[in-house]
């Protein structure tokens, strides 16, 4: 099968395109003949050897997928032959072909394409059990949304509008905003000439907004602690701005606030019915037509180096989609 290949550590440039044996269908999973697969950041760290998950190359990168099932293994019961799926993995993704535990397959609507399903699980699923299980976003809340129009940004501005919230978006171009308005902002912050700080205490009264949403990590987090009120809560998503920040917890006890770490990836292991229950709901949304995923740019897989350099250019809004038929 025709895959991306990791055969050293390195960036976008180290890939190669090449034959790779097709995996072994294993007890408990199903064959997927993948049909698109989607790009993340956290790509750009499994390439480097910086992610949580560190296979041994030679390996195939990607994250998430959509297809249709061609084999079942005999123990799996609930999914057959030829059903349209969307699909989390650890990595493996950028191939013609993956072996997935059944757990992690999802069918999709009749209505979903398969491009539209490789964009979907990672960034709505961290968007979702985010602002839902871990801060209990409520209606009439604030919530501040960094990197609006990346791929997870674009989703929590997204959620948070159909949950009620107001919405206040930070990106870095009007380009990037006039996107953000699109999927439910209420508020936008140019933050390229704007004082974040000075904005969200306007847009809110002097209070501040009550929950954070942050993927960028560096002076995106330093606002945040700057403008979270009493109680308020930081959700720690990623570091797509490249500096890790470091808390200052005097200012966490003083306001009651809580800088809550979030690894949507970590409940496939350990929250399995919450991650089936969000989708369950997402799906629903998305067939009533509340959602509407983005992707901005579509590649070939021979092209995959380009697409992860365009994602890491910040060239793109939503999501980047590669087209395996």
């Amino acid at each position: 099968m025709r895959a991306v290949l990791v055969e050293k550590f390195g960036g976008p440039e180290d890939l190669t395109i090449g034959d790779a044996p097709a995996p072994e269908l294993t007890r408990g999973a199903v064959r997927v003949a993948v049909k698109a697969a989607a790009l993340n950041f956290a790509d750009t760290l499994l390439i480097a050897g910086k992610y949580q998950v560190r296979p041994e190359p030679p390996f195939s990168p990607g994250l998430e997928l959509a297809g249709e099932v061609v084999e079942v293994a005999d123990d799996v019961t609930g999914i057959a032959a030829g059903t349209r799926v969307m699909a989390v993995v650890d990595y493996g993704a950028f191939a013609e072909e993956a072996v997935i535990p059944a757990g992690d397959v999802y069918p999709i609507p009749d209505m979903m394409d398969f491009e539209t399903a490789a964009a979907f699980p990672v960034a709505y699923g961290t968007s979702h059990v985010a602002l839902t299980e871990r801060t209990k976003l409520e209606p009439g809340e604030t919530l501040l949304v960094h990197g609006a129009a990346g791929g997870v940004g674009l989703t929590a501005v997204e959620i948070g509008h159909v949950l009620g919230a107001q919405v206040i978006a930070t990106a870095s171009s009007a380009d990037k905003l006039a996107v953000a308005r699109e999927y439910g902002a209420d508020h936008l912050i140019d933050y390229s000439h704007e004082d974040v700080i000075a904005r969200v205490k306007e847009i809110t009264g002097g209070r501040g907004a009550d929950v954070h949403y942050d993927p960028v990590g560096g002076d995106a987090f330093k606002a945040s602690l700057r403008t979270v009120p009493w109680g308020g809560r930081i959700l720690v998503i990623g570091f797509a701005g490249g500096d890790v920040p470091q808390i200052p917890a005097n200012i966490l006890l003083v306001k009651n606030v809580a800088a809550i770490g979030f690894y949507w990836g970590s409940y496939r292991e350990h929250a399995p019915e919450i991650v089936r229950q969000s989708f369950a709901e997402l799906l629903g949304w998305y067939a009533a037509g509340k959602l509407k995923p983005r992707i901005s740019h579509t590649f070939p897989l021979d092209e995959a180096a380009a697409a992860l350099k365009t994602m890491l250019a910040r060239k793109s809004s939503g999501k980047i989609v590669l087209d395996l038929t």
